[in-house]
């Protein structure tokens, strides 16, 4: 009988090919320096009560969504749940956008309607982050069937999280996508803690990467916080899926380092736990590690770079605090079509 299995936190995944070619080395660890200044900054904006409702930060899990997007072409689709800032980011959204959208203004990327989460960007392959539990999964392999029914080569990546993973909706999914070979990269966002349950206490079997094995999906479990291992998982999961070989699923092992969302504070865990994984694990510094032991960048650029991300994020914030709130005119609009 399986049982489940007791794992160290942080991401305990095989040994996996972590290198990257210094080009792709600086640019994630540039873009997931950006999404851990946005978000800290995001942090910020709601202690001062500037973000209203749910907020939900990825801090620490910088390395899955950087990785997998770095193996995607114009015209792929991606959708995920309500912890989407960072989805938003690096499919390209411009941070002033996101960060009015989060203060709730007009000039948010859904014109101040979605908030923290609810942010769309369909110009740009984004479908969503959505706020129902598992709602996205069946909707990312919708996209996966347009995709398919267009008879194109582009694909649909699915993000969800462990507790997701427990829902009933994502084993139809799942039998959906490989009944019709759908080109839908599943991605299960292992961060241990369903909200305040721990993966061992919510799965009868632990072992996430074999959830589609009963209906002939591959799966696989990644180091998600080493961005060279997502990527290179990514890109093999992705060749698949364009040679019709039908849906692919990575478990990818990573850690949030705040709580479940900015209201949480965490207690389930001890500080201890965070604190190793930061030390240990932290997707970012080993970017920066492996760009200064490669000889790829020196302390001064490095600095610069942070230098240049933090004044990004600081304009966002500042355009964000300083835009008009919607007309309140405009609350009926968008509710029927055509309107």
């Amino acid at each position: 009988m399986a049982t489940a299995k007791k794992r160290a936190r942080g991401g305990a995944a095989p040994a996996q090919t972590t290198a990257m070619e210094p080009d792709a080395l600086h640019r994630s660890y540039r873009d997931m320096l950006l999404l851990r200044r946005f978000e800290e900054k995001a942090s910020q904006l709601y202690g001062m009560g500037l973000i209203g409702g749910f907020c939900h930060l990825y801090i620490g899990q910088e390395a899955v969504v950087t990785g997998v997007q770095y193996a995607l072409e114009p015209g792929d689709s991606v959708i995920t749940g309500y912890r989407c800032h960072a989805h938003m980011l690096v499919a390209g959204v411009p941070p002033r956008d996101v960060m009015a959208e989060l203060t709730g203004r007009a000039a948010g990327a859904s014109q101040g309607r979605g908030g923290s989460m609810h942010l769309f960007a369909p110009e740009r392959g984004f479908y969503g982050g959505h706020g129902i539990v598992g709602a996205q999964v069946p909707l990312g392999v919708g996209l996966g069937f347009a995709h398919k029914y267009r008879a194109s080569d582009r694909i649909s990546v699915t993000y969800f999280g462990d507790g997701a993973a427990n829902q009933g909706q994502v084993f139809e999914a799942f039998n959906m996508a490989a009944l019709w070979q759908l080109p839908v990269l599943f991605v299960i966002e292992n961060n241990q803690y369903a909200m305040g349950t721990s993966v061992e206490r919510s799965a009868a079997v632990s072992d996430l990467h074999e959830r589609g094995s009963a209906f002939g999906i591959p799966g696989g479990r990644v180091d998600g916080m080493a961005v060279g291992a997502v990527l290179h998982a990514a890109r093999e999961a992705v060749a698949a899926l364009r040679a019709g070989k039908g849906p692919r699923l990575l478990e990818m092992m990573t850690y949030r380092y705040r709580g479940h969302s900015m209201s949480d504070p965490a207690k389930y865990r001890s500080r201890e736990e965070v604190s190793k994984v930061r030390e240990e694990r932290d997707p970012i510094a080993q970017a920066r590690e492996a760009l200064v032991d490669g000889g790829h960048a020196d302390e001064a650029a490095l600095k610069e770079i942070d230098k240049e991300v933090r004044a990004v994020v600081n304009d966002a914030a500042d355009f964000a605090q300083g835009a008009p709130e919607p007309d309140p005119a405009a609350l009926a609009s968008h509710v029927v079509a055509g309107a």
